[in-house]
């Protein structure tokens, strides 16, 4: 997705890796002056409540909050893209009295003022999946490398298609958010091209809905029917790329990849409607998030930098030189529950 803001986002696989953040055990316990467990509130605020990534993200932080008697306090934004919903939960975990606030901005920019208060009153901010802009306006960040799963996305697509002349469909996600910039430059990367190549047939925004995917790829379609390249923000954005594809007779025709790894995605690899897809570990994002705010309570310890959650790969047909898994394991570890 294009920024609607006229700072450059500095992409998140280039952040400095914050030792502090990096295998979070939480072993201690509370000391004099510092917060019993059960008097612990952790906030997460993710960008939906509906997208099945965020809400396997809520599962484990309920899970992991049980696990360490804390309590949770989940919202969400009403869509992808409400920045003043995500705003308007912050406040509300600030005033509940929230150790730390756990969130997803759905626009990297425009939440800025909401965590530098919730930070100046002693909140901890960590984002989970999508790194802010600047990226240091959180104490720390757990996420996928974005711009990596992109290029992995890309270089799986032109390696899969050999010497076929690319025309290539962009299906993005919401304005404003890091996380659409990095997959899409970095399939642009991995794919061989730049923005502007005349390769690039157009471009749609799909807020990362299977219905939008769909009404995104039936209007390319309609205006070049020769795509035979389609790079999709997520596999929602996917399944109705796939919808359309077919409804023209060209899902054998078109090269479909996503980013996700959900269990539905990886059943559609091996299905055959999406050829590969880039999974990632939400549970384990929110579950180290979780442990973080815990750790943060009893010691005053704060994680800091950039932690990549890891990604992999997911293909039944392989390619040279790239390194993959296939459905067999991406179903036994969809999103790393």
């Amino acid at each position: 997705m294009s920024q609607n803001c006229s700072r450059t986002p500095v992409r998140a696989h280039g952040l400095k890796l914050g030792v502090a953040a990096l295998g979070l055990v939480i072993g201690a316990s509370f000391g004099a002056g510092q917060a019993a467990a059960e008097d612990v509130i952790v906030g997460l605020v993710t960008k939906t409540e509906v997208n099945p990534f965020f809400a396997k993200m809520r599962q484990a932080a309920e899970a992991r909050a049980k696990e360490k008697k804390v309590k949770l306090i989940a919202r969400a934004g009403k869509f992808d893209g409400d920045n003043e919903g995500q705003v308007a939960a912050i406040e509300d975990l600030i005033s509940a009295g929230a150790k730390g606030i756990l969130v997803t901005p759905n626009n990297s920019s425009g939440m800025l003022g909401v965590i530098k208060k919730a930070r100046a009153a002693g909140v901890l901010v960590i984002a989970l999946d999508t790194a802010t802009d600047p990226a240091d306006a959180v104490d720390a960040t757990f996420a996928t490398d974005n711009f990596e799963a992109g290029v992995q996305q890309g270089t799986y697509a032109r390696k899969a298609m050999g010497d076929k002349k690319a025309v290539v469909a962009m299906l993005d996600g919401t304005p404003g958010g890091t996380v659409d910039t990095f997959r899409h430059d970095g399939y642009l990367k991995g794919f061989g091209i730049k923005a502007g190549d005349p390769s690039i047939a157009g471009a749609a925004i799909t807020n990362g809905a299977q219905d939008k995917g769909q009404v995104g790829m039936e209007n390319l379609l309609s205006k070049n029917g020769d795509i035979n390249a389609v790079y999709t923000i997520n596999e929602p954005a996917a399944a109705g790329a796939f919808a359309a594809l077919k409804s023209f007779g060209k899902e054998k025709d078109v090269m479909l990849t996503s980013i996700d790894g959900g269990c539905a995605g990886v059943r559609d690899v091996k299905d055959g409607k999406i050829a590969a897809t880039v999974m990632q570990f939400p549970y384990k994002m929110a579950s180290m998030g979780v442990d973080a705010v815990v750790e943060y309570a009893a010691t005053g310890k704060k994680p800091s930098g950039f932690v990549n959650t890891g990604s992999f790969l997911i293909t039944d047909k392989p390619v040279q030189g790239l390194e993959s898994k296939d459905t067999a394991w991406g179903l036994k570890n969809c999103w790393g529950d």
